[in-house]
Formats: C-alpha cells, sequence, structure tokens
C-alpha cells in the first residue's frame, strides 16, 4: 500500500515518528477504535461493577454506565474527563491496592462483572493484575486488557524508546494461551493497539501464581522476533467490529 510505503520512509527518517506509527497501526488494525468498542460493551454488558487498571486522563472510566459501582486505580491520575457519583479512584498501585483491600469490600459485595488493565506496559505487571482479577472472578466475569498487538521491536520493547509504545503487554496473551488454555483468549483488531478479551475465567485456579517464577524466565527475556512471523495467528487475532466483540461477549 501505498500510504504504508510513505510510513515506513517517514520512520526511516526518524524511528520515532508519532503519526507513521499511528497511520501503519490503523492500516493493520482495521476494527473500531478500542475506545468506541468499550462504549459497546458498557451498553451491551451493563455491568454491576467494574474495575479498571490504568485510569490516565480517564478516557475509558468516563464511559461507565449509569448504574454501574466502578472502581479506578492508578497511583498518579491525571483526570480531565467528567464522571459518574458511582465511580471511585483509588490513588494507588495495583499491587497495593489488591494487598492493602479486599475488592469484594470495596464493590460491595457484588459479583466483579467487568474488569480493564491499562497498567504498567510490562508483561509482569499485567500479568499479576490478571491473577488478582481473576482471584474476585465470577464464571461470567470479562476481561479487557489494552496494549495486547504490538506494532514493532521498537513499539513493542520493555523500555520505551518510542512516543508510540504498547511494551510487552502482549506477551500476557501467550501466556495464558500456554498455561491456562481453558481461558477463551483473543486479541480485537480495535486500533491502535488491540484489545485483549478474556472469558471463562475460574477463581479457584492457581495455575498462574504457582508457576509465577518460571512464567517470568519464560516471558520476559521473549524477543518481538517470536511472534514476527505471525503476528495474527500468535495472538489469537480476530476482527475489530461490533459484532465479533458480542459473539465473544456471549
Amino acid at each position: 500500500m501505498v500510504a504504508s510505503s510513505y510510513a515506513r520512509e517517514a520512520l526511516a527518517l526518524n524511528r520515532d515518528c508519532f503519526s507513521a506509527h499511528t497511520l501503519l497501526a490503523h492500516i493493520e488494525l482495521t476494527g473500531e477504535h478500542y475506545l468506541r468498542l468499550f462504549a459497546r460493551i458498557h451498553k451491551h454488558l451493563r455491568p454491576r461493577t467494574y474495575l479498571e487498571i490504568g485510569v490516565a486522563h480517564g478516557d475509558s472510566l468516563a464511559l461507565v454506565g449509569k448504574g454501574t459501582l466502578a472502581i479506578g486505580i492508578d497511583p498518579q491520575p491525571t483526570i480531565t474527563e467528567p464522571l459518574r457519583p458511582s465511580v471511585r479512584v483509588i490513588r494507588e498501585t495495583s499491587d497495593a491496592f489488591f494487598a492493602n483491600h479486599d475488592l469484594k469490600t470495596e464493590i460491595l459485595g457484588k459479583p466483579l462483572d467487568l474488569a480493564f488493565i491499562d497498567g504498567m506496559h510490562q508483561f509482569e505487571y499485567s500479568l499479576r493484575d490478571f491473577v488478582n482479577i481473576e482471584r474476585h472472578s465470577s464464571p461470567n466475569t470479562t476481561v479487557l486488557i489494552h496494549d495486547c498487538y504490538p506494532l514493532d521491536a521498537a513499539t513493542s520493547a520493555r523500555d520505551r524508546t518510542t512516543t508510540f509504545w504498547s511494551g510487552d503487554v502482549w506477551k500476557t496473551v501467550l501466556c495464558l494461551k500456554k498455561y491456562r488454555p481453558d481461558l477463551r483468549v483473543h486479541t480485537l483488531a480495535a486500533p491502535p493497539t488491540g484489545l485483549g478479551i478474556v472469558r471463562g475465567l475460574d477463581r479457584r485456579s492457581n495455575v498462574l501464581k504457582a508457576n509465577l517464577e518460571e512464567i517470568h524466565r519464560e516471558f520476559i527475556p521473549l524477543p518481538f522476533s517470536a511472534i514476527a512471523s505471525d503476528r495474527p495467528g500468535s495472538l489469537n487475532l480476530v476482527p475489530g467490529d461490533w459484532k465479533t466483540a458480542s459473539r465473544l461477549l456471549g
């Protein structure tokens, strides 16, 4: 494609050309923007409870619908969006939150219906957040994970060297596929960096926690080249449209 060629030429001149990275991401991921899908998911599921890790400006937290009890966790939120009265932001890291709070108490004893992981853009943090969320899950809980589809080696590295950056969260999908084949794991082709969707959680499972050290040794050093030849297959990529998303949600 001509647009793709121009974008790659721009990156050859400037490896940190944000507009070029963004263009390539939208060429590869042709679905709806992840925030638009997010809004549809909230309307479809109408979750009683919602947990968000990584609030930032509040763009996704602002999509919470009426009647949803929501908690956002972020050590340094910079919220610019209006939030509903039923939304509470806790200024802590996710590790500190799960260590210092009982999530069931925080959501008034209700089941956790929906969770979104968008905190630290490194694999071990993403995985740990998933493990902690699953401990409080029900069979109907849905977990969404941002940044599951990397663009290239530079923008998917563990250390940030580019403005457009997804980190190595993508390894979470590979890990869940290998160690938890009982889960239903897919990546929606939602620009700019994909949206993971995980269903079929089991709060009784101890597989991930019991093998955490082995998992870290296996996946933290894993290079982008391990999936470069078949990113769609490796990351269970599916169309990022509402028809596909709603089918996965059940």
